[in-house]
């Protein structure tokens, strides 16, 4: 991002002025500068003389108000801030449009690494890859354990019915975007449907949990020190939280970031399979994980049907660019969902 596109999302005269009225702790003028990641919204670093902050706003242009909810990802963050989950101090929320444009909300900045790929995981020698494994899983579990309503979240989303609602919405999306027709798309779409658990639990759940979406200490490797990224969180069934990073962390995630950097645990020996993450959950989290191979299914499903959604706006935005690559990965996560059900313990998953 330039600084003239900087200046258009963070304008820095009235945002000062905004802080100066809201922040008791502002001193002097700020310096403002983009940060990279940060999924679909944007992020700023934001300085003064005496204050570290990270501003948190949608994209520019048009957006969705669910997924770049701005009071969604501030009032979760502040729930969870007296908690053993590890999430950045909130500082201010400003729904006043008129003083960027759009909501946003300040947040204290977190000085960490984010194990995005395997250069961010280069120093850890094979004790601390399994410690950090463990230290992703625990902390997933210990967010599924917070009491929701004893924390201000009670309305944060509605989970009678969470996963049933997650099927149908995915299969919706897929009838709207789908750029040609995958059997495999609808044959894992018909067994989900019969396949939902009748008895799930109800936690808040993050949504994208991976670790893109934490942040680990620079002295203690197997530390985490913040959870980020809250606009997908909701309350709803934990095990969609496991499903998703579980699949990340196999195959599907080898399909996801083939044409990137190999994700982070991809060279190290020290991190442990897939099936250590589910075990590790079931143990600390003291939660049945018997029907895991439904969430795993959805997961894969749901990555599938994304991608496709990007491919859509990749034709309607870009007309002639090759988009076999991506068309290649859709059909291999299909298949992929399709080859795991056929695999699995239960029954319906198998069609039978």
């Amino acid at each position: 991002m330039n600084p003239e596109q900087v200046a258009e999302a963070a304008p820095v005269a009235s945002l000062s002025e905004w802080i100066r009225s809201n922040v008791s702790t502002a001193s002097g003028p700020i310096l403002v500068s983009h940060l990279s990641g940060g999924s679909s919204n944007l992020t700023f670093r934001v300085q003064d003389d005496a204050n570290d902050w990270v501003l948190r706003r949608p994209p520019i242009g048009a957006f969705l108000a669910t997924a770049n909810d701005m009071g969604r990802e501030y009032r979760v963050q502040t729930g969870l801030q007296n908690t053993n989950v590890p999430v950045p101090r909130t500082v201010a929320m400003c729904e006043d449009e008129s003083v960027i444009g759009v909501p946003f909300y300040l947040m204290d900045f977190v000085d960490g690494i984010v194990y995005s790929d395997t250069d961010q995981v280069s120093h850890l020698d094979e004790a601390q890859a399994l410690a950090a494994t463990d230290e992703l899983i625990d902390v997933l579990a210990r967010l599924h354990a917070v009491d929701f309503e004893a924390v201000g979240l009670g309305q944060l989303g509605k989970p009678a019915g969470f996963l049933e609602r997650q099927v149908n919405r995915w299969c919706t999306q897929w009838e709207k975007s789908k750029q040609r027709e995958l059997p495999d798309v609808d044959e894992v779409a018909a067994r989900l449907k019969r396949s939902i658990p009748t008895h799930t639990d109800a936690s808040i759940v993050h949504g994208d949990y991976s670790f893109n979406n934490t942040m680990w200490s620079r002295t203690d490797p197997s530390k985490m020190v913040a959870v980020l990224d809250w606009e997908m969180s909701t309350l709803g069934d934990p095990l969609t939280d496991l499903g998703m990073v579980s699949v990340y962390w196999g195959e599907a995630g080898a399909l996801m970031w083939r044409s990137r950097s190999p994700q982070s645990h991809r060279l190290n020996p020290g991190f442990p399979s897939g099936d250590h993450l589910l075990a590790r959950y079931e143990a600390t989290s003291g939660r049945s994980i018997r029907d895991i191979d439904v969430y795993r299914v959805l997961a894969v499903f749901k990555l599938s049907i994304i991608t496709e959604g990007a491919l859509a706006r990749i034709k309607a935005t870009r007309p002639g660019e090759d988009t076999t690559s991506t068309e290649n990965t859709i059909a291999a996560l299909a298949n992929l969902a399709l080859e795991m059900a056929n695999a699995s313990s239960v029954a319906s998953l198998r069609g039978v």
